[in-house]
């Protein structure tokens, strides 16, 4: 997808935040410094739109990104960050499950995980809740640039099985680096959107 335009349209805590225009949603989840940043900007084609951080637990809201007038990317919170006070994770906690079990113009939401480690307990957690909840996964495996083009296939199998993927959800490759995989994961967010 040829992405013209770009833009941090709403930032919600509350439902009555969010934007009322009807757009499909894919939202974004992912631990704290996975890369959920970079890999909005990497297929936005923006380079400081979403603001990437060194310190986990920067995204502390949900921020709808409007694309091409026509789509929203979600950026949600990140997961497993400690070092943020329990209160507030449990508000971060309450604020993402309302959207994600409310939100009907939810299409799916890319899960996106270090292709260099399994997937740790948070990563698996979240991907069964959005089984259990009927929520279409993309799981998107970053930094593929950081490891042998040979141990790609090991690494996928090992992030499938811990995660007990099943086999209709799609499993890509993704750097925001070298901007790997993006073609791939356009045409599969636009195909969960024509559902």
């Amino acid at each position: 997808m040829k992405v013209t335009k770009a833009d941090l349209a709403h930032v919600a805590v509350k439902r009555e935040q969010y934007p009322t225009s009807g757009l499909p949603e894919i939202a974004l989840s992912g631990r704290s410094n996975v890369g959920k940043s970079s890999f909005i900007n990497k297929m936005i084609n923006r380079k400081g739109l979403a603001r990437t951080s060194q310190r986990p637990g920067k995204t502390q809201t949900l921020n709808f990104y409007e694309i091409n007038e026509s789509i929203y990317f979600v950026d949600v919170p990140g997961y497993g960050f400690a070092k943020v006070p329990k209160p507030e994770r449990e508000a971060w906690g309450r604020m993402i499950e309302t959207y994600l079990q409310n939100r009907e113009q939810l299409k799916a939401v890319v899960l996106i995980v270090d292709l260099r480690h399994p997937p740790s307990a948070d990563d698996k957690m979240m991907y069964n809740w959005l089984k259990h909840f009927e929520i279409p996964v993309i799981v998107v495996a970053t930094k593929s640039d950081k490891i042998p083009k040979g141990k790609w296939q090991k690494h996928l199998k090992v992030i499938s099985n811990d995660l007990e993927k099943i086999e209709s959800d799609p499993l890509l490759l993704f750097s925001s680096e070298t901007a790997q995989g993006k073609e791939q994961i356009w045409k599969t967010i636009l195909y969960y959107i024509s559902k």
